[in-house]
């Protein structure tokens, strides 16, 4: 019976460039890993926006289920996929070093450097209720079209102009790590379009009993992200938000060790209307970041804008 640490993760390219980056990291510390390829309800419907399928956890739910089945060791996720309520008996194990969260305007059209210089009524893809929310916000008057599918897929689709394609907002984290970021003409500021709540971090999901993996991971834990990711993931919690809530979370590190700040915003789905907030961070307790800002995003009207 093999000894290696059984790693479960999704089958696209991003993600197996994911997994693979953690089965190498594990393995210059001397572990051995192989992996386990897990489709997902987010895989298979691939037709739909996200935010029209059915329940949560739609990248994530099937390795979890194999996780709690001892079918695998660890669940290599894509942080922001990653429910803030885990299953009972499910924790996080480790939080690698952080890739930028920033997202990426990805344009068929040379010289297209934000979103301000897209011409009124071209077309933008994403199916993110979090961006199209934005995106509306700041230019109402483009056009947003749904864009699924992987990466590599979703900016193939902008370059040859399908479906009207003009330009598309990504994760540039994810275009990075598939040798991608040529095809990125703007990184959008972080303050402009904010990020999903944890993007740009892998999660890596362990039974929570489970020493000997706890153990294995220790050595990928990098503190100073965990500390972002876990004030970004309160604040997504204290508002009952799901993944594919219309909410946003970026905590901004102060140069010179001054600290870090975490930011919050919701957005109407129309662009009607947008609530930002923030709040200083305390590296002892950076949950407590997420529930200050949860607090004061209430108080300006944002449990209205979810439908609360």
């Amino acid at each position: 019976m093999s000894s290696a640490l059984k790693l479960g993760t999704r089958g696209s390219e991003l993600a197996l460039w994911q997994a693979e980056w953690v089965k190498a990291a594990l393995g210059r510390k001397g572990i051995t890993a192989e992996l386990e390829i897990i489709k997902t309800q987010g895989d298979a419907d691939i037709d739909r926006p996200l935010h029209l399928l059915d329940g949560k956890g739609f990248f994530t739910k099937e390795i979890e289920q194999a996780l709690m089945d001892c079918r695998i060791d660890v669940a290599v996720h894509s942080l922001k996929d990653l429910p803030t309520s885990l299953p009972d008996g499910l924790a996080l194990g480790a939080v690698p070093e952080r890739a930028d969260p920033a997202d990426v305007l990805v344009s068929k059209e040379p010289g297209m450097t934000s979103l301000a210089a897209l011409a009124a009524g071209v077309r933008i893809g994403t199916s993110s209720l979090r961006r199209t929310a934005q995106i509306r916000y700041l230019r109402a008057d483009l056009e947003i079209v749904p864009l699924r599918g992987n990466v590599p897929t979703r900016v193939r689709k902008v370059q040859e102009g399908r479906d009207g394609l003009a330009a598309a907002l990504l994760a540039g984290a994810g275009l990075e790590r598939l040798g991608l970021g040529g095809a990125i003409a703007a990184r959008l500021d972080a303050l402009e379009v904010m990020p999903a709540p944890g993007q740009g971090a892998l999660g890596l999901e362990v039974r929570a009993d489970d020493r000997k993996a706890k153990k294995a991971l220790a050595g990928l834990e990098d503190a100073p992200s965990a500390r972002a990711v876990t004030a970004e993931r309160s604040l997504l919690a204290a508002l009952e938000g799901g993944c594919q809530a219309p909410v946003a979370a970026y905590c901004e590190s102060r140069e010179q060790g001054a600290g870090s700040r975490l930011f919050g915003r919701v957005t109407a789905q129309d662009g009607s209307v947008q609530i930002t907030a923030s709040a200083d961070m305390d590296e002892r307790d950076p949950a407590a970041a997420g529930a200050r800002v949860a607090d004061l995003l209430r108080a300006h009207g944002a449990s209205r804008l979810l439908g609360r």
